[in-house]
């Protein structure tokens, strides 16, 4: 189908009207955003998936790769509590690994800041979106980030190690590569560097700051092979809600530490259910959302079109609680939200 821009805007506007029917304010956030911000979430990544620009007044800004950042710190500005936001308008990425993807288009959004009862917010959003699918082929899958993130906070290893880990938690190769090396015993030989000329940008006491950090680690015992069989095992779980529960509440003997993750996964799952989602035919795979942007701390979701691999998902989101403290100059709200592409929606047929 050959999707008009009108097209697409129409039904945009029709999704945007549905969520302010369910009680959110609509709001437009401006294309260009500080790229500083960013930047600063994101590190210097981000630039290979955004479009950036500089003025003299303004500096360096990008074009809105998502609307979640800017309407955090709206809302952390000036925004009541609870509140709910819509918006609809165009996001930029570059595509430069996979020219066939758009680089350009609209997304529409529906974001929730409550403080009362987070696991009937993440079932609202999950739930309004799913509706505004309905009738179309789609398959929903949904994750939690906050397992994976109580887990690897919980494991015996050093602080380091384990900060190294939660960075990394959304690149999974890098994870991986990391978790084999912290279960490795290594020696590590340092070379003396002292009166040798410093070449390139780093100083002396960062030099040595570094070598210090490499000599403490090296005496850091590896992370136990249980340990890492137990992080495989969660990462492998994938089956209907109820059954990847059960799963999870097995490996909380063993991994105690992320029984109040896995105890806000039940939640949701009562939560969804009440909210009339067939929890049943629900897709759960703890691994899930481990290569989106990295505000996600918690609940994850996506729709992705059945037998159409070549259409990018039709729809995600997920919860983003820190995000709203780095946003907020330490304050915080829970907060959870998802967006559509109605672009995609007509290319499967679903205009109406």
């Amino acid at each position: 189908m050959n999707v008009t821009r009108l097209q697409t805007n129409a039904l945009a506007a029709k999704l945007v009207a549905g969520f302010e029917a369910a009680g959110a304010v609509s709001v437009e956030p401006p294309i260009l955003q500080p790229a500083e911000t960013l930047l600063d979430l994101y590190g210097e990544d981000i630039r290979a998936r955004a479009y950036v620009t500089s003025d003299a007044l303004r500096g360096e800004q990008m074009l809105r790769p998502d609307f979640t950042v800017p309407v955090v710190q709206m809302h952390m500005a000036e925004g009541a509590e609870p509140a709910r936001y819509t918006y609809a308008g165009e996001v930029f990425r570059r595509q430069e690994r996979d020219p066939g993807r758009a680089n350009e288009y609209v997304q529409v959004g529906y974001e929730v800041f409550e403080r009362n009862d987070p696991a009937a917010s993440d079932a609202e959003v999950f739930a309004l979106i799913q509706g505004a699918l309905a009738g179309l082929p789609v398959r929903a899958v949904t994750g939690d980030i906050g397992v994976l993130m109580a887990l690897v906070d919980g494991l015996d290893t050093s602080v380091l190690r384990k900060n190294a880990l939660m960075r990394h938690i959304w690149r999974p190769r890098r994870f991986r590569e990391l978790l084999e090396r912290f279960a490795t015993k290594r020696e590590v030989q340092i070379a003396d560097v002292k009166g040798t000329t410093l070449v390139g940008a780093r100083r002396q006491h960062e030099i040595d700051a570094r070598i210090a950090a490499l000599r403490a680690d090296a005496e850091v015992l590896p992370i136990a092979a249980r340990d890492v069989d137990l992080i495989d095992a969660l990462l492998d779980i994938s089956a209907p809600m109820p059954e990847a529960l059960g799963l999870l509440e097995d490996l909380c003997v063993d991994l105690p530490a992320i029984v109040p993750a896995v105890a806000r996964v039940a939640a949701r799952q009562e939560a969804l259910a009440n909210r009339g989602v067939d929890v049943t035919a629900l897709m759960f795979e703890a691994s899930y959302g481990r290569t989106s942007m990295e505000y996600y701390d918690g609940f994850v979701f996506g729709f992705r079109a059945t037998g159409r691999a070549d259409l990018p998902p039709l729809a995600t989101g997920g919860r983003y609680d820190a995000l709203t403290r780095r946003l907020g100059a330490g304050v915080e709200i829970p907060a959870v939200g998802g967006v559509i592409r109605p672009g995609v929606m007509l290319e499967l047929g679903g205009a109406q």
